[in-house]
């Protein structure tokens, strides 16, 4: 994942933003707890979204406490006490933060992707064994994704496609899906939020790849053959923005059918604030109409 799922701080609660702090907080023990020190530091806001969504739709009771951690050891913090669903999203987190780790190290050689995949290893073969058929599902999606991105795949919506599908199976988690109905939904909201990260970082990566000569599915579709990439970018700006916008309306449709839910308000900041306004830094939407109004 890529810590882009973040709330919009200024506009949340005291109280909801100490309730995103407590799911944070707990994410990170859980890892702490059950795999040592050092995968701790591959959390991200995102697996903290994960839990977050889940523990909403599930019965399953939450209390929050007070304790210290390695990081914050002199002030006691709110912690959300350890839940299945806590513990699903920190396994998720270190399934991805491990094949990506692993797939630096076979396409680029970096000591540092082989170095962290091996003190990732262990607490990776232990879920593994829990969640076997996810990891299997979410490294045949890594492998489809390696291969379009190797044949330099000219469609966004088609090398978008693998990423969208593995997001799906990680907010499908098994506890939560009590009827067909809310599996669809959760799978439904999963997918979209695969496509519009893909989207979002694939725009965010334009400059970066354009110099390092890099895949890049909108330099392959929109065909970039050189010259100022921030003309290039201002070309494809209505494109990238008609599909991420029509992701997060996925998004934010999907989760309204799932009802009354826990932590309501904080839920919907992330989707409807936090998500919008970083697609809006992105884009640098405002910054673009400036330089329109300036050059007129």
């Amino acid at each position: 994942m890529f810590g882009y799922i973040v709330p919009e701080k200024p506009e949340l609660k005291i109280r909801e933003y100490e309730v995103f702090k407590a799911y944070y907080c707990g994410v990170c023990k859980s890892i702490g707890r059950r795999y040592g020190q050092l995968p701790r530091f591959t959390l991200n806001y995102d697996s903290t979204f994960l839990a977050l969504l889940l523990s909403s739709v599930s019965n399953s009771k939450t209390e929050i406490k007070r304790e210290r951690c390695i990081a914050h050891p002199l002030k006691k913090r709110n912690v959300l006490k350890s839940t299945g669903i806590l513990d699903y999203a920190a396994d998720m987190n270190i399934v991805l933060a491990y094949y990506n780790l692993m797939d630096n190290w076979k396409d680029e050689k970096s000591i540092i992707g082989y170095s962290g995949a091996l003190a990732l290893k262990k607490a990776f073969k232990k879920i593994n064994r829990r969640h076997g058929n996810k990891c299997r599902i979410i490294r045949e999606n890594l492998d489809r994704l390696n291969k379009l991105e190797k044949d330099r795949c000219n469609s966004i919506d088609e090398a978008s496609e693998p990423f969208s599908k593995l997001m799906e199976e990680i907010m499908a988690y098994e506890a939560c899906c009590e009827d067909e109905s809310r599996e669809k939904i959760l799978r439904w909201i999963g997918y979209n939020i695969g496509k519009w990260i893909y989207v979002l970082d694939a725009y965010d990566d334009l400059e970066k790849d354009v110099k390092n000569k890099t895949y890049n599915p909108l330099i392959c579709q929109y065909e970039y053959k050189g010259g100022d990439i921030k003309d290039f970018k201002e070309s494809i700006l209505s494109n990238a923005e008609f599909i991420l916008t029509y992701c997060l309306d996925q998004i934010a449709k999907s989760y309204e059918l799932l009802g009354n839910n826990k932590n309501k308000g904080l839920i919907e900041n992330i989707l409807y604030q936090g998500m919008l306004k970083k697609t809006d830094q992105v884009l640098k939407y405002k910054n673009i109409k400036k330089c329109k109004t300036r050059g007129r």
